[in-house]
């Protein structure tokens, strides 16, 4: 096994970049951060405790030092933070491309390997697949994104965890934002606001969202609409009740396909010609209700705390992609998709002594696939090629002890118990196409450990070190390279992971640097991909190893600058004879953003931003024999927030891409027809005013 330091060349990097920033914080603390009294606290790793005296790598970033957009994909939340590659495609109808670590790399579409939450309640299935166009992005107010060995905690495909958080509003108020943009783009947004005053009370809230736009390239429009409602009701005793009801209906997200190397080179705004005869297209509607009951704080000596979650929701997705799908054998070429799921999960931290916490949790996941499959008859639906129902099972339970060893030394573990039980019950059953049906399961046990231990009230370091695991998704089961049936020998690939760190927490700076190791076992990969249908195997063994650093440094009242950077060595390993060596397909080694701020007078009257995205180039097949070029991408906003009477007015500009610059947007992962290539649009405008009345 490799070193927690894996390189020279890591450490040489290491020296490289923190000389700035490391050799500055200590000074910058001792002077400045005596008097600050801001503390951080994260929630992300399921223990709430202080950001800097957590033993684990995350982040918590406001989405206001974020640019403002439209907010009609999730890299406008995600963008810039260390360890997180999200890759646009461009293409409503593939969604948001997100790894964390490596993790998610395999993604055809949607979200893989990644636990995604929305105020404690899982946005995952409960095989592990995630879609981030069901978000309403406005919604949220931080994002914590969890990484590392304390992820195990989230159980199943838990690389890593981005935890969408937002807040109970607080005052009655109406607001309206219009926004137009490149490429007929425009998009309206409302919200009125019902609250009490006071400690105790009700606060009610509606959110409608409408989306249209012609699309970067043709075939490519998209119609989408999103309704949400949420209340809020606060008992005496300090108890609270949360009630969400999400809507979101998308009846067209053209899909204008990845284009070939060759193509791209020649035009990247063209489309590939199997979009028109096919039809390439697709439909979702994401219906989802949740209710949670928590106090968090309680008047008993040792209840610290507790919370309940319930939610219930159906997703149904209609898409046509570029083949026929005609043979007995296949699963056609459109797809009728009815997913239902529910679950509840249960939480409660206890005080076992002053300074030790005990947290426990039970969690229940159910999902259900109702699966239809047709032949794509040129863009119509044709003869019945697959009718099967999927169901997944999860059945979780966690304990999290918090134990403050001394004023510097916290030490945090937790081990979660899960099992998972696929089943198919196929009923397409004919003359050359037998009985698909089967079924497995799936028994893990995951563990994380990890040490934080305070320098200075300013600088801590961290250690942690844990085992987690990954089961293919129902979908990524649903196929086999020669035959058809459930792909039942896949196994859970497992890894073991360890990391260290520095986190820094003054006046003006604030960052963390962390290097980690991941070796993985049985890691699940993308064998074959060709026109929607994709095979999965489990590679022998994979390694990562990398280096993150992200910080924000607010230098004077008026300026700030915001910095990530991201190294990312992640390899076959020695067994895959074949590849051994070779860089894991749709990963980046290095990543670099930067943002400046303005903000004339220290005020938020007016602020100016500036950014900038390098990304180096990405393998996009296991042989390493082609790669999408690195490319640095500037982008620039203007926002203002202007206060009259009980109006606020909140006009911006924004414009990506500025410079025009030709690059990919996002790769498909070992694409058998050569069409690996999602290309990016060249220079983007949009600009939007919202008006609020309190």
């Amino acid at each position: 096994m490799a070193k927690l330091y894996p390189t020279t060349r890591l450490v040489a990097m290491t020296s490289l970049f923190l000389s700035p920033s490391i050799l500055i914080s200590p000074a910058v603390a001792d002077e400045e951060a005596a008097a600050n009294e801001e503390v951080i606290v994260v929630t992300a790793t399921r223990s709430e405790r202080p950001w800097l005296s957590t033993p684990a790598s995350i982040e918590r970033i406001s989405v206001q030092e974020q640019l403002p957009g439209m907010r009609t994909d999730a890299a406008e939340l995600l963008t810039g933070i260390a360890g997180v590659q999200v890759d646009t495609r461009y293409n409503f109808a593939q969604d948001t491309r997100v790894t964390l670590r490596g993790f998610g790399a395999r993604a055809a579409f949607g979200v893989r390997g990644v636990r995604l939450r929305l105020d404690g309640i899982p946005l995952s299935m409960p095989d592990g697949q995630a879609q981030t166009s069901s978000i309403l992005l406005d919604e949220p107010s931080h994002v914590e994104v969890l990484r590392g060995p304390f992820a195990a905690v989230y159980g199943n495909s838990a690389g890593g965890v981005i935890d969408l958080q937002s807040e109970r509003p607080l005052e009655s108020q109406l607001s309206a934002n219009l926004s137009v943009g490149s490429k007929a783009r425009e998009r309206q947004h409302v919200r009125a606001v019902f609250a009490d005053s006071g400690d105790v009370g009700s606060t009610l809230s509606f959110d409608y969202a409408r989306f249209r736009t012609d699309g970067d390239r043709a075939n490519s429009a998209v119609e989408r609409d999103q309704w949400a409602v949420r209340a809020y009701h606060t008992f005496a005793e300090g108890m609270e009740l949360i009630l969400r009801i999400d809507d979101n209906d998308a009846p067209y997200l053209g899909d204008p396909l990845a284009l070939s190397p060759e193509q791209w080179r020649e035009n990247p705004r063209q489309v590939a010609s199997q979009a028109e005869t096919f039809g390439t297209r697709k439909s979702i509607r994401h219906r989802q209700q949740s209710l949670t009951l928590r106090q968090r704080a309680s008047a008993s000596e040792h209840l610290a705390g507790w919370q309940v979650n319930a939610w219930r929701g159906k997703r149904e997705i209609e898409q046509y992609l570029a083949f026929p799908g005609s043979a007995i054998t296949q699963a056609g070429g459109v797809v009728d998709l009815a997913r239902s799921f529910k679950g509840v999960n249960a939480e409660t931290t206890w005080q076992a002594r002053q300074n030790w916490q005990v947290t426990t949790a039970l969690d229940y996941e159910e999902q259900t696939d109702e699966r239809l499959g047709f032949v794509n008859d040129f863009g119509r639906r044709g003869d019945l090629r697959r009718d099967e129902t999927g169901t997944v099972e999860s059945l979780d339970g966690s304990v999290i002890s918090d134990l403050q060893v001394n004023e510097r030394l916290a030490w945090v573990t937790g081990v979660r118990y899960s099992n998972l039980d696929f089943a198919v019950n196929d009923r397409f059953v004919v003359e050359g196409n037998p009985d698909d049906s089967g079924s497995t399961s799936y028994t893990e046990i995951a563990w994380s450990s990890g040490l934080s231990y305070a320098i200075s009230p300013q600088l801590s370091a961290f250690l942690a070190v844990g085992e987690g695991f990954e089961t293919p998704t129902l979908t990524e089961m649903a196929y086999q390279n020669e035959g058809s049936g459930l792909n039942t020998d896949l196994r859970a690939a497992k890894l073991a992971q360890q990391e260290i760190g520095l986190k820094w927490l003054g006046a003006t700076l604030q960052g963390q640097v962390t290097l980690f190791q991941i070796n993985t076992r049985d890691d699940l990969v993308v064998d074959q991909s060709n026109d929607g249908r994709t095979t999965y195997r489990n590679a022998a063994r994979t390694e990562r190893e990398g280096l993150e650093i992200g910080g924000i440094w607010r230098f004077t009242q008026d300026w700030s600058w915001r910095t990530s950077y991201t190294y990312l060595n992640a390899e076959y390993g020695g067994r895959e004879v074949a590849i051994a060596g070779n860089r894991l397909p749709g990963l980046a080694r290095h990543e670099l953003f930067q943002q400046l701020e303005w903000r004339p007078l220290g005020t938020e009257q007016l602020e100016l931003l500036l950014n900038a995205r390098y990304r180096s180039n990405i393998a996009t097949n296991d042989a390493n024999n082609e790669f999408a070029p690195s490319a640095t991408v500037w982008n620039a906003a203007i926002r203002s927030n202007l206060q009259r009477g009980n109006w606020l007015i909140q006009p911006w500009l924004r414009i990506e891409n500025f410079t025009d610059k030709t690059y990919v947007g996002s790769v498909v992962v070992n694409q058998g027809n050569g069409r690996s290539f999602e290309p990016a649009p060249g220079r983007i405008w949009m600009a939007g005013v919202t008006l609020r009345r309190f």
